[in-house]
């Protein structure tokens, strides 16, 4: 029989998916921490594939902002930069807000009980101070709308800028303040079903909002998010 000419390609996109996706989250979770030198072949080592995926998804974290690349020099972990949380948050929350307003008025009963399970287990995690399984939910419960929508510009968008949020995000949920989340997910519920497209929208940019006032909160050290660059933050 034929060949397919495009053998193999499954297998290298999945590979790269899963470096880029392992790196990341131990970025977001501080396993690397900010100003931390990354090597090519500590993470060849680490998750067992070849240079190329590591190559392609540390290219990919350097357009995320999560790493600094000088070629033929170093890789290291990016600081926490409150000018690209504050360039990521406005346009993240933009994007969650069209999402909704695309998404309604036709979310569906199993879409809308989808997004109380996932508040009710966002809740759960906070009650714990579990922020990974905090952000987890969060992610599900936003991710509804987000899906429901069918727009891929929203979702490209989002994959780009999302990851700069979650440092900051860590320490919004292991934090009292980030309970307040939960009601505002219960509003945002209310409001799609009932078709109440403008106070969703309106509900949606409020909770994405909850995040600004964390950009200028003190950090462990006596370091504040400032304007520029700063150390990270433990969330517990």
């Amino acid at each position: 029989m034929p060949v397919p000419q495009s053998r193999g390609l499954v297998s290298r996109s999945l590979l790269r998916e899963t470096a880029y996706r392992a790196i990341r989250d131990a970025i977001i979770d501080g396993t690397f921490a900010p100003g931390e030198r990354l090597n090519d072949s500590d993470l060849v080592e680490w998750l067992g594939v070849s240079r190329t995926p590591i190559r392609e998804a540390l290219t990919r974290l350097d357009q995320a902002g999560l790493v600094q690349t000088k070629p033929g020099r170093y890789t290291m972990v990016s600081p926490l930069d409150v000018r690209a949380v504050r360039a990521a948050q406005s346009v993240t929350a933009a994007m969650h807000e069209l999402a909704v307003r695309e998404a309604l008025p036709n979310l569906s009963a199993a879409e809308l009980d989808a997004m109380r399970e996932a508040n009710a287990r966002f809740a759960d995690a906070l009650r714990r101070n579990d922020a990974d399984a905090a952000i987890a939910a969060d992610d599900d419960f936003h991710g509804v709308p987000v899906a429901a929508c069918a727009n891929h510009a929203i979702h490209s968008v989002l994959e780009q800028f999302t990851p700069v949020l979650r440092r900051l995000e860590r320490l919004r949920f292991s934090s009292l303040g980030g309970r307040g989340s939960v009601g505002q997910h219960d509003r945002i519920i209310a409001l799609c079903e009932a078709g109440d497209v403008e106070g969703a929208v309106a509900a949606t940019r409020a909770n994405w909002q909850t995040l600004v006032p964390l950009l200028d909160i003190p950090l462990p050290g006596g370091e504040e998010v400032g304007d520029g660059p700063v150390g990270t933050a433990s969330p517990h």
